[in-house]
């Protein structure tokens, strides 16, 4: 099941190393930017609005998409939030004294108006020039090679810091270890992994044999690149679980090493995934797929790809910008199956 109503526990070294901690990367940064799912703690307060010392309630069903879906836009906005519990089916917002309650459209506009920064919604898809009439697959592909991307960005950057460390000293005192760190290091490639291979395992079963019912051999290259994709992940796997048996003291050389693979990574999957949104993604638009069909077919990926979206929704969304992870809502809520959706989003609460 997902995890939409869980806290974050997540230390800053699980989010970013310690150098994109302590100073951000530049505007100029290769591949995407850093915005992602912050935890609800409180920031600063826009005088415009509604002061953050005020916590914001989010009532509902818990087992309700539009709830989930409000909460994942409340956490975007950095307030303080508490979910409370309620059987009846119309969400409720309370801000202070006041309480807002209506449909999905009407309750994100109230959080926009009243928590301006950052903006979630374009209210149309038009992210890199996409449309309205760009197919739903193709807009879901397109998304999860930039989480990805930026995700290989990130663990790029972490392993070069732990290696300039030398395996040494915490990044925070809530990493603890360098063999703590070490371990949460693993387990963020876990997640990275798994939303790979799963990725590439629905464009093979699904995408491309709808491009190679049409023009045979289409997707060959694309098919090799993940073919050599595979073996570099299952590399970089060993060389972790290495890394964790050795005496911290001395595995400088092989987190050196580390990092070299996560830059060969990175080249291999920028290129692989810009091939394929140039040559690849715009031949399903030219199939000329109807509606009905454009919502099966994405409904299969999703389904190849259902243990990512339910054991690791978050990671994905943590890659993308905020505007980014409401599109991909936007796009699930839509025109995904609701009993499959709701595996992803819906989670069951102690309070």
């Amino acid at each position: 099941m997902g995890t939409c109503f869980s806290s974050s526990t997540k230390s800053t070294a699980e989010i970013s190393p310690f150098d994109l901690v302590v100073k951000p990367p530049p505007s100029a940064a290769p591949v995407v930017s850093a915005p992602r799912i912050p935890t609800p703690l409180a920031t600063k307060t826009d005088s415009a609005t509604v002061s953050f010392a005020a916590t914001v309630r989010l009532c509902g069903p818990p087992n309700s998409l539009v709830t989930s879906y409000l909460r994942f836009a409340l956490l975007h906005k950095k307030v303080p939030l508490r979910f409370v519990p309620s059987e009846d089916q119309k969400p409720t917002i309370q801000v202070g004294s006041e309480t807002v309650s209506g449909s999905q459209d009407v309750l994100l506009r109230y959080i926009e108006d009243k928590f301006p920064e950052p903006r979630l919604m374009i209210w149309k898809f038009n992210l890199e020039g996409f449309d309205e009439a760009t197919p739903l697959i193709v807009r879901a592909v397109w998304l999860q090679h930039r989480s990805m991307l930026w995700h290989i960005e990130r663990m790029l950057r972490w392993s070069e810091d732990l290696a300039a460390r030398g395996g040494k000293r915490a990044v925070d005192p809530s990493v603890g270890t360098p063999k703590m760190e070490i371990r949460k290091f693993a387990k963020s490639y876990t997640h990275l992994q798994e939303l790979m291979v799963e990725h590439a395992q629905m464009e093979e079963r699904i995408l491309f044999p709808v491009l190679e019912s049409v023009d045979r051999g289409m997707c060959k290259s694309a098919n090799e690149e993940h073919g050599r994709e595979l073996p570099m992940m299952n590399g970089i796997k060993e060389d972790i679980k290495s890394i964790g048996v050795l005496d911290s003291g001395i595995c400088s050389e092989a987190l050196s090493s580390l990092a070299s693979r996560f830059k060969s990574l990175q080249m291999m999957c920028k290129a692989h995934f810009e091939e394929e949104e140039k040559d690849l993604l715009p031949m399903v638009e030219a199939a000329e797929m109807g509606k009905e069909k454009q919502k099966k077919l994405m409904n299969q990926g999703l389904e190849v790809m259902r243990e990512t979206h339910s054991n690791s929704f978050d990671f994905l969304l943590e890659g993308l910008t905020p505007q980014e992870a409401m599109q991909y809502l936007d796009l699930l809520m839509k025109f995904g199956d609701p009993s499959l959706i709701s595996s992803f989003l819906s989670f069951d609460i102690v309070d």
